[in-house]
C-alpha cells in the first residue's frame, strides 16, 4: 500500500473512532462498526432509543472540498438504507424504525470538530 493510501486509510479510522465516541457521549449505543457485504459498508451501527441508526462518516482536513457532510449525497443514502434493512435482518432484529445520519469530521490544526446530521434520509 502506497503511503497516500495508508494515509488516508488511517485518517478516516481516527474519524471513525471519534464518530464512535460523539455518539456515545451523545447518549446512543453503537452497536456494530465496519459492518461490510458485496453491496457494500456500513459505518457505525447504533441504537438511538427504539431507532436503528446507520451512520457515514467523513473525515476530512480541510473544509478545501466542502464540508464532510455533503460528501453522503442521495445515492449513498438510499444505500445505507438497503445495507441498514441487512445488517438488521442478518442480525434478526427489526430495522424500522431507521435512520441514516451522517457524521463529518474535521480534523485541522490539532484540533476536532465533530457534527452530526439526523435523518438524511
Amino acid at each position: 500500500m502506497d503511503r497516500w493510501a495508508e494515509y488516508r486509510r488511517d485518517l478516516g479510522r481516527r474519524g471513525e473512532d471519534l464518530a464512535a465516541v460523539f455518539l456515545e457521549r451523545a447518549g446512543m449505543r453503537v452497536v456494530d462498526r465496519n459492518w461490510r457485504i458485496p453491496a457494500g459498508e456500513i459505518d457505525i451501527v447504533a441504537r438511538d432509543g427504539a431507532v436503528l441508526v446507520v451512520a457515514e462518516v467523513k473525515t476530512r482536513t480541510s473544509l478545501r472540498h466542502g464540508h464532510p457532510v455533503e460528501a453522503v449525497h442521495p445515492r449513498r443514502r438510499r444505500r445505507l438504507r438497503h445495507l441498514g434493512r441487512a445488517w438488521a435482518a442478518s442480525r434478526r432484529v427489526p430495522a424500522r424504525p431507521l435512520r441514516v445520519d451522517g457524521i463529518g469530521v474535521l480534523l485541522s490544526g490539532g484540533r476536532v470538530f465533530v457534527s452530526h446530521e439526523r435523518g438524511m434520509s
